[in-house]
């Protein structure tokens, strides 16, 4: 009984000393992680609408609901959003740009985890290329991938559900 009860005691501070371990590590690199976590946002804002000089985040309720592209002037010149939808094996979400008149700037995958192969198709830019310039609610010429064709309707009704959405909200801003 007595070396279970020691085994017990070792463990725990083992336990303790990690834990104190990982806290001090996560105070030291917080910044530095949510630094990087947005100058990769903004990287990927500037590429699904590359006109756009700066971004202004519209919230609710500290959420994101999408994002307005700003010129150098500080005109609206469109809005970019994310958009999610059910694929095959996961749910895949896209960054979307689209300008006031709702044609599609660039379309990104941010994240998915579909079969590979097939479904990581969609991240490729024969897939995502085909959306430039399409009105974002009218997908209809855009080509699904062969043998994806799940995760391709995923990513294109996620889109024109979004831009449907973004369109209600934005209304007076136009």
């Amino acid at each position: 009984m007595r070396e279970i009860t020691r085994y017990g005691f070792t463990l725990a501070l083992i336990c303790v000393i990690a834990a104190g371990l990982l806290a001090g590590v996560n105070s030291l690199t917080r910044s530095k992680i949510a630094a990087q976590a947005l100058a990769e946002e903004q990287m990927a804002l500037k590429e699904v609408m590359p006109k756009a000089e700066k971004f202004a985040e519209v919230k609710s309720a500290q959420q994101v609901l999408y994002y307005k592209a700003l010129d150098g002037q500080d005109k609206l010149i469109g809005f970019v959003f994310k958009a999610s939808g059910k694929g095959y094996s996961s749910v895949i979400e896209t960054l979307v740009g689209i300008f006031l008149d709702d044609r599609i700037s660039a379309v990104k995958v941010i994240s998915l985890n579909e079969t590979p192969g097939l479904g990581m198709r969609v991240t490729e830019n024969s897939f995502t290329g085909q959306f430039s310039n399409r009105d974002a609610l009218d997908l209809s010429g855009v080509q699904a991938i062969s043998g994806a064709t799940i995760s391709s309707r995923a990513v294109m009704d996620s889109i024109v559900k979004k831009t449907q959405e973004i369109r209600e909200l934005t209304k007076n801003e136009k």
